[in-house]
């Protein structure tokens, strides 16, 4: 075509003949044979590189010599590239020198090519190792079928060894593409959805897409409602209030919640709830409160932990959901790990040991996460008993881990949330502000798609919504007329979030809709 453009785009940035190799090397990956050697004909682009059709040729000729010079020839190659390739060319030589019997030719390439490239002797001594046993076994035995897939292969590899230009990293194309999706999706700050983005238009989401508006009204407890907590499965809802009670709540398919039991065995205030990972049990407990073990289906007690003087502030399940760990703000009370029959497994305890304020276990097992002493984090791998410390400037009011076990989240008295990973290879957390706290204990937790969001309560009684990649709030949530103490994100259904006051109720939030409904209270 005379006159054509060599860019593309509106910016110039795109090559043009780098755009048709990806188009034809896409069209080859596919299935498109035909098409693509109608593009390479008619656009005058080759899908492979002179320098690399040139090699296959040589390779599947067995033209080793040739080969050797024609990889030697290729520019901007890093040297360790180089040498790589070429040793995978001197160990097919050496194969088929054996194989065919020529013995002298093989030595030769051992000893004058291979040292060329500057290999460990461990490495070539493993080379002529692992070719001579083959010899022993059935070398001499390939036919010419075999010899011209190990050629095939060979090309294969250099093709992944190679840098462009000389070769196209393999589905380069659709690597772009994808690469721009991400980055749309990484952008979109509401993206809540797991279903396939169209390419026909760029990607942005509405705030539709996460829950903001009331839906629902419990109104069950008769006093502060201090936490919530939505079962694994998404199919329930826990809450625990000043009122010495817990409620568990049924998540129906419609979405709304009724109530399925209310736990009445508590003679304190009940501060915090703990599914069971297969979500059969639920534990309670407060800071001058037991623990106490409840069967999920029949509402019924099934286990006091300890004597009334063992009050726990915190409690976690394992992933087997046979054994739960708990810490206690008494420091000779220190962590226990217990089974479901008040058997105690391990403890942690002493005169040292700092009051606990609040625990978790990651989902894998992996790691029990404690908050010691207001700003004391400690991470403990389980099964290598190493430990992490980590110290925060503010009084720590509250943890929650994310699903994944890769992060976890605290929140600070400072009227900050600081989000870590659970590694411990990050520098520094990343931070979140714009609520309210300063004297509660305020809960955040995780939300939405692949936890991307965070949400929590709020002394000015309001609930607040982050994604992940922003430190401020995309929504500001109001509904409460007191302090939101507890939020939960259900994990099944990334658009309904709840929360918690001291105004006695809980609030359940869905998507904005269209038609504005008058939220529905309930409180049986």
């Amino acid at each position: 075509m005379e006159n054509s453009p060599t860019t593309l785009g509106s910016k110039g940035l795109i090559k043009k003949h780098e755009f048709l190799r990806v188009i034809i090397q896409c069209l080859y990956s596919l299935g498109y044979k035909k098409s693509a050697s109608c593009l390479e004909i008619e656009s005058g682009v080759r899908y492979k590189s002179v320098e690399f059709d040139l090699l296959e040729s040589q390779i599947l000729n067995g033209d080793w010599d040739d080969c050797i010079d024609t990889l030697n020839k290729i520019k901007d190659v890093k040297d360790d590239t180089r040498s790589s390739v070429l040793f995978l060319v001197f160990k097919q030589c050496f194969l088929e020198y054996l194989n065919r019997g020529d013995d002298s030719l093989a030595l030769s390439v051992l000893q004058k090519r291979v040292p060329t490239l500057h290999m460990s002797n461990e490495t070539v001594h493993k080379l002529a190792y692992n070719i001579l046993a083959l010899k022993e076994m059935e070398l001499g035995k390939l036919d010419e079928d075999v010899i011209s897939e190990l050629r095939k292969r060979l090309v294969m590899e250099l093709g992944k060894q190679l840098p462009p230009p000389i070769v196209l990293p393999e589905r380069r194309l659709e690597h772009l593409v994808e690469t721009s999706v991400t980055a749309q999706i990484d952008s979109c700050i509401y993206h809540n959805s797991q279903d396939a983005v169209l390419l026909y238009e760029d990607h942005c989401c509405g705030r539709d897409q996460i829950p903001t508006e009331t839906v629902q009204i419990l109104t069950a407890h008769s006093n502060e409602v201090w936490f919530i907590q939505f079962s694994n499965n998404g199919e329930y809802l826990a809450s625990s209030s000043s009122d010495c009670t817990a409620i568990i709540w049924k998540v129906m398919d419609n979405d709304k919640l009724t109530m399925k039991h209310v736990l009445r065995s508590h003679q304190n205030p009940v501060s915090f709830v703990a599914w069971s990972p297969d979500d059969t049990k639920l534990l309670t407990c407060g800071n001058l409160e037991v623990l106490k073990l409840w069967d999920v289906e029949t509402g019924t007690c099934k286990h006091t932990f300890g004597d009334h003087g063992f009050t726990v502030s915190s409690c976690a399940w394992f992933p087997d959901s046979k054994r739960i760990v708990c810490g206690s703000s008494d420091p000779e009370k220190g962590i226990c790990m217990w089974d479901c029959d008040g058997n105690e497994m391990k403890a942690w305890r002493g005169m040292r040991m700092p009051k606990v304020l609040d625990l978790a276990v990651t989902s894998d097992g992996e790691n029990l996460i404690s908050i010691f002493s207001d700003k004391e984090i400690r991470i403990l791998n389980l099964r290598t008993n190493a430990e992490q410390v980590i110290f925060e400037e503010h009084s720590i009011t509250s943890l929650s881990v994310s699903i994944d076990s890769k992060f976890f989240i605290v929140n600070l008295n400072s009227q900050e949330i600081h989000l870590r990973d659970v590694a411990g290879k990050w520098a520094k957390p990343l931070k979140y502000t714009g609520h309210k706290q300063n004297k509660y204990v305020i809960r955040s937790c995780f939300g939405g798609i692949n936890s991307m969001f965070i949400a929590s309560g709020s002394e000015n009684t309001q609930v607040y919504i982050w994604n992940r990649q922003s430190s401020t709030p995309i929504e500001v949530l109001s509904g409460h007329s007191m302090t939101v103490n507890s939020v939960s994100w259900n994990p099944k259904r990334p658009l309904m979030l709840a929360s918690a006051s001291d105004d006695h109720t809980i609030r359940i939030w869905g998507p904005s809709q269209s038609n504005k409904i008058q939220p529905a209270e309930t409180s049986t």
